[in-house]
């Protein structure tokens, strides 16, 4: 039975590593074709004799702290007055939607063409307002803004130039952090997304995979969004599933890297838990509709498994939390041999440790020469905090393969950058609670109990892989705990993960 057991759980063990290994290995085939095309930056064909028309549309819900700066930024692009409309899509339900009715009269008084549309129904989210909004919009050229992006003015003449390739759909700009130094939890956000924003979207791009447009801080051809099905709103990421979709009918995508607009991170953790629940759902709900017509289309074979490991990769959280189970009969059950340490952990260290190192790393250094050393010290964090989402991000695929709906839940934007400004300032958003909270407790004391039965044992080789698990959990849950229980003013938004 001993014998039958170890089998069990080696053999378990094997399964899941070697997936996770996988997701590590595509790490490196993504980091390869990142240094094969650094230094081939996208150029315009030509540039346009006369500016094309162009509509900026500016999604917004409940924002009040933030819409005022985004007008502001908006109203500055450095573009031709009578080729630029401006739509404020406001489906707030606070008072937000007064104070931003008010500021778009006011710029429309100084010469701007601005459009302010209210909606009350909500109807299919986000993407149901970027949809209606297209029956009065004037634009040849479609750019999109969340509420808390800060685009330079000579964002539009920077992008626009691109579209004179007429198979251009989409031009993404990259996002950037300004908040990055607000907190350890958003300077490890901005590690994180930077390997997505970095690193992934430039290498699809360059190698001619298909990539995503971020939800904002693009231009669309009106015509792509058209012919492509317009937005849609049966899943949570309709910027993913409209990106495909437009791929797909042969709509040739550009990332500039260079070209950086700063935006927000959520300051708090139920903020941060409740978007990546979004993103994490919403990607999974994408990968069920479009990855089917991926493999029945005429795109290349390395293409479509590009696009596989894309749509597919936040799977990975079920892997973890498969590991979650593993973890003890692991360390206290299988015991170990040479056979686990050749076969199992060696592999499983490289691909699914060494390489996400690397990864992050490399995301920093290309943008500054010292900035892969800066960022070093933060790596377990980084790694622990991947680990401590788990939960959140497993609850979300669950819900996605098992047609759970749930409501489109805005990220929280508070429009500071700094721990003085959030002690000053009052913000319009109420706290909110998640119901993986408490499992996040439990499993930071599960934790820790078997780090204390680690080095009871001697195990002592086991326990800084142990502590990974521990802080994560501890540190994600602790977020939440800190904000439910606290008096502070400044508190996150309503979340649902």
């Amino acid at each position: 039975m001993i014998v039958w057991d170890n089998f069990f759980w080696f053999t378990s063990y094997i399964l899941v590593f070697i997936a996770l290994s996988a997701f590590g290995a595509h790490r490196i085939k993504v980091l390869y074709h990142f240094w094969k095309h650094r230094r081939d930056i996208p150029e315009p064909q030509r540039q346009f004799e006369e500016l094309p028309v162009v509509t900026v549309q500016l999604p917004i819900f409940n924002e009040y702290d933030v819409v005022e700066n985004l007008l502001r930024y908006v109203s500055a692009l450095d573009y031709p007055r009578e080729k630029l409309q401006i739509q404020v899509l406001d489906d707030s339900t606070d008072e937000t939607a007064a104070f931003a009715e008010k500021l778009s009269a006011e710029y429309a008084a100084t010469g701007l063409d601005v459009e302010y549309k209210h909606r009350t129904n909500r109807h299919g989210f986000k993407a149901g307002a970027l949809d209606e909004a297209m029956v009065s919009a004037k634009g040849e050229f479609i750019c999109i803004f969340d509420a808390d992006f800060q685009p330079q003015p000579d964002y539009l003449k920077k992008l626009v130039h691109h579209f004179t390739d007429e198979k251009v759909g989409m031009v993404q700009a990259r996002w950037g952090h300004a908040n990055k130094h607000f907190s350890l939890l958003t300077r490890l956000q901005a590690l994180f997304l930077d390997g997505h924003l970095v690193l992934e979207q430039t290498a699809r791009s360059r190698h001619g995979e298909f990539l995503n447009f971020n939800g904002t801080a693009g231009i669309w051809r009106r015509q792509a969004i058209v012919e492509s099905g317009g937005w849609q709103h049966d899943t949570l990421t309709e910027d993913l599933d409209l990106s495909y979709r437009a791929q797909l009918r042969g709509w040739k995508f550009i990332y500039l890297k260079d070209v950086v607009v700063p935006a927000e991170l959520p300051p708090d953790m139920d903020g941060f838990k409740s978007q990546q629940h979004r993103w994490t759902k919403g990607s999974i709900q994408v990968c069920k509709k479009i990855l089917a017509d991926v493999w029945r289309s005429n795109a290349p074979l390395a293409v479509k498994l590009e696009a596989t490991a894309h749509l597919t990769s936040n799977f990975a959280y079920l892997l973890t939390l498969c590991t979650l189970v593993l973890m003890y009969p692991a360390n206290f059950v299988m015991g170990s041999s040479w056979h686990k340490a050749v076969f199992v952990d060696v592999p499983v260290f490289f691909f699914a440790s060494v390489s996400v190192v690397v990864f992050y790393m490399t995301a920093q250094g290309s943008q500054s020469r010292w900035g892969w050393l800066k960022a070093l010290p933060y790596v377990p964090m980084l790694l622990a905090l991947g680990i401590g989402m788990s939960i959140n991000n497993g609850k979300a695929v669950l819900e996605a393969l098992l047609n759970q709906d749930s409501e489109f839940v805005r990220t929280p934007k508070y429009g500071i950058t700094t721990q003085e400004q959030a002690a000053k300032k009052k913000t319009h958003y109420k706290a909110g609670k998640s119901i993986a909270l408490w499992l996040e407790v439990a499993l930071a004391g599960y934790f820790g109990w078997m780090i204390a039965l680690a080095a009871q044992r001697g195990q002592w080789g086991s326990i800084p892989f142990l502590l990974l698990f521990f802080g994560g959990f501890a540190f994600v849950a602790s977020g939440s705990l800190v904000k439910r229980f606290s008096m502070e003013r400044f508190q996150p938004a309503t979340a649902t993960a």
